[in-house]
């Protein structure tokens, strides 16, 4: 069954994607942060 989970920025905290999961894993990505204006590691929110 898969989660629906919110991606939030490592630097500025803001929740920029939404994205489904199907592991028990915590899941980092790199993503764009129009916020921060660069790519940065998104990790998933609590």
């Amino acid at each position: 069954m898969k989660k629906k989970i919110l991606l939030s920025c490592s630097v500025c905290n803001s929740r920029n994607y939404s994205t489904n999961k199907s592991i028990s894993e915590r899941l980092v990505l790199q993503k764009f942060c129009s916020k921060c204006n660069a790519k940065r590691l998104h990790k998933e929110e609590k």
